[in-house]
């Protein structure tokens, strides 16, 4: 019986580890070629994806779908990365998921209005897909 009990206790266990849901990580991004290169990369880090074209498109797809981080730029129309981010932050639901900004605004004081925004990790594009992995990684 004891057997019985410790096998049962392991087929439990495996099947847990094995259909624990994947992370989902929305990419919001204006230039579709940028989206669909990062979108690849987390996809085939073993990531689920999501993506949008802008922010508030970005905060159409955080309010309809389950989300456990956010990658974004900052130049982008109808709602900036900047003003994407403040508003996540704003929103208790959203203001502790990770945000990383990934942009090609590389001067101090960009980077510095990225963290004030909410930001947890600024990357300067081009995106190294490893540095990428591991960021979103350390953040979940």
């Amino acid at each position: 019986m004891a057997r019985l009990l410790k096998k049962k206790k392991e087929s439990v266990k495996k099947e847990t580890t094995t259909t624990q849901k994947r992370k989902c990580v929305l990419v919001v991004d204006d230039s579709e070629m940028i989206r669909n290169f990062h979108c690849y990369i987390l996809k085939n880090a073993g990531f689920d994806v999501l993506s949008a074209i802008d922010g508030a498109d970005g905060m159409e797809k955080l309010l309809r779908n389950h989300v456990d981080a956010v990658i974004t730029d900052i130049n982008m129309p109808n709602m900036d990365g900047l003003t994407f981010v403040q508003r996540l932050r704003e929103n208790l639901l959203y203001e502790e998921i990770p945000v990383i900004i990934v942009s090609t605004e590389d001067e101090a004081e960009d980077k510095q209005q990225g963290f004030d925004a909410g930001a947890n990790i600024y990357i300067v594009k081009p995106t190294e897909p490893a540095k990428l992995i591991e960021n979103i990684k350390m953040l979940l």
